[in-house]
């Protein structure tokens, strides 16, 4: 008893020590709701028992004031669609996503970030919209900074946007905005004619989580050539999610402020000679689908009625299918369990789809659902309390 009373401030300092460290974060699964998708897919039809946020998607500002201004019709959207999760159960977290793939200015984002008025004007705007509409975060999914100035008024943006974030909270009294971002599957653009890098300080400070979109390495830009667009790992190249996520890690940002991205659809390629149907097999044009994509939905269904032979790839983790010249690469369901455990070995925060309504039955998104429930703790912590809790047990 006594050589416990000596040790119990060594203790004490153990176990603050692991507080020190704070919580485990909760893990995330997530998915982006398309909202074009709206009076096909309501978002009532979301199963919320598989996701613990959902992402709004998408909004943009005003292309001369910079201010997020929903008109009516898209505010009457925005308060269904919070109102509606918000009675689920479980009720998942909203998050309202600015930006997209599919811009029509390139110039938008750039000119936005390029002066503090310009920035402030966004961020007050998003976070009052945000607010107004009873969304728990605010997401940014610019694609993608084209310049190393571009990703300097990224990091002041993101800086301003936190900062601005906390004034609110303080002065409101509520919790703070979540704040997230898509951000490209590796933090150098390395294989573009313009080399810059996201500014990975000011990633990790002041994001709640990063997201990796891990998909769309190949398509219909390269047309030569068959490809799995959201290959785990390339044996002939560092485009795959694995190297891209260690990369993320090893430039600074923590494991566990890094949610990977799944694709529920698919590319596709019409084959040079139907005999040859490997990955990387001889192309000339995109095959089936809306510039060479399938949801997930569509390529099953696919596969189905034209009778494709379905080949799972142990060595880049993708799915492939192919019947006469036609050529799709996709996930399915075993891919995206790997990958899942992939993210969870690695100590990643979780993962998010993109989007909600492109799945069939669920049959993606349930992958998730039993093995993604905890998050690797760091050692010292769990070395600690079980010193702490065995020598109190003698």
């Amino acid at each position: 008893m006594a050589t416990f009373l000596l040790l119990l401030p060594l203790l004490a300092s153990l176990a603050a020590a692991a507080g020190g460290q704070g919580h485990s974060p909760s893990p995330i699964k997530a998915a982006y709701y398309p909202s074009w998708a709206s009076e096909t897919f309501p978002p009532a039809a979301i199963d919320t028992t598989l996701f613990t946020h959902v992402y709004y998607a998408f909004l943009l500002p005003n292309n001369l004031t910079f201010l997020i201004q929903p008109s009516s019709d898209t505010s009457s959207l925005l308060r269904n669609f919070t109102a509606t999760l918000r009675r689920a159960s479980p009720p998942p977290k909203t998050l309202l996503s600015f930006g997209g793939g599919a811009v029509a200015d390139p110039t938008l984002f750039p000119r936005m970030v390029s002066r503090q008025d310009y920035r402030q004007a966004f961020i007050r705007s998003a976070i009052e919209v945000g607010r107004a509409h009873d969304f728990d975060g605010l997401d940014l999914d610019w694609e993608f900074p084209k310049t190393e100035t571009e990703m300097k008024h990224l990091a002041q943006l993101l800086r301003e946007w936190r900062r601005e974030i906390r004034i609110e909270a303080r002065e409101t009294g509520r919790a703070p905005l979540l704040l997230t971002a898509a951000v490209y599957f590796n933090p150098e653009f390395n294989w573009d004619p313009v080399y810059r890098k996201y500014p990975v300080r000011s990633v990790a400070r002041h994001l709640d989580w990063a997201s990796p979109m891990c998909f769309d390495y190949r398509g219909a830009w390269d047309t030569s050539a068959t490809g799995a667009h959201a290959l785990l790992y390339d044996p002939n190249s560092n485009i795959s999610t694995s190297y891209g996520l260690r990369s993320w890690i090893q430039a600074g940002v923590p494991s566990h402020k890094l949610v990977m991205g799944l694709p529920l659809y698919g590319r596709t390629w019409q084959l040079k000679d139907p005999n040859v149907t490997w990955i990387g097999a001889p192309a000339v044009a995109t095959g089936p689908g809306d510039l060479g994509v399938l949801n997930f939905k569509e390529l099953e269904d696919f596969n189905a009625k034209n009778g494709a032979t379905v080949v799972y790839d142990h060595t880049t983790v993708s799915t492939y299918s192919y019947v006469g010249s036609s050529w799709i690469g996709y996930d399915d369901a075993k891919s995206i369990s790997t990958k899942i455990g992939f993210a969870k070995d690695h100590g990643l925060r979780g993962y998010f789809f993109w989007a909600l309504s492109f799945d069939s039955e669920w049959k993606i998104s349930k992958q998730g659902e039993f093995g993604f429930h905890l998050i690797n703790l760091p050692k010292t912590r769990k070395v600690t309390i079980s010193f702490v809790f065995f020598y109190f047990l003698l």
